[in-house]
């Protein structure tokens, strides 16, 4: 009886001590940046180009516009991911957007809300890339775990830009100076 006493105060305090730390580190905010090696216009045709998501979004299924005009401020789409075998869908609206240099989304879910800002700016030919994030659990519980994995998130952003780097970098499309993909004719005889 004695040792069910001690075990129970140590969980307790630990308990305790976990949820202490989503009222000490509520939200966890962190920025990345990258430079890619192709222009600023093709660099943000990738970007918006859903049919390359997959590819340097781990886990991108699809995106579903729910209201608004696709890529415009007040756009609102749910995009989905495979988490280990476990759909997640985030709710994405566009908050700001300044084609070929800014775009302002806040994701939302049932266990967090996240405000994200991506910038790109021409630099010597090259595209350089920097994104902020500032992400909140919802509840005790989310925020506590938040503050536990915050690294993590941070490293996730950073693959991600890895990835869109090397999409970009490897991409095959053509675009003209306003993002608009070319589509190329060929003749028949």
């Amino acid at each position: 009886m004695k040792y069910l006493k001690y075990f129970l105060v140590i969980l307790v305090i630990l308990i305790v001590g976990f949820l202490l730390l989503g009222v000490m580190k509520p939200e966890v905010s962190y920025e990345c940046e990258i430079v890619v090696e192709k222009s600023l216009v093709e660099s943000w045709a990738v970007l918006q180009d859903e049919e390359k998501m997959s590819e340097w979004l781990p886990g991108f299924q699809k995106i579903e516009h729910v209201s608004g005009i696709p890529g415009t401020v007040g756009a609102v789409s749910n995009v989905y991911f495979d988490t280990d075998g476990q759909e997640m869908k985030l709710q994405e609206t566009i908050t700001d957007i300044l084609p070929n240099e800014s775009i302002s989304m806040t994701y939302t879910s049932d266990f967090m809300n996240m405000d994200y800002k991506l910038n790109m700016n021409s630099v010597d030919g090259f595209t350089k890339i920097k994104s902020w994030s500032k992400t909140v659990g919802n509840g005790m519980f989310s925020k506590s775990i938040m503050a536990v994995v915050g690294g993590s998130i941070k490293t996730q952003e950073e693959t991600n830009l890895i990835n869109l780097k090397r999409t970009i970098e490897l991409n095959k499309k053509s675009f003209t100076t306003d993002g608009m993909e070319l589509i190329k004719t060929v003749e028949v005889d």
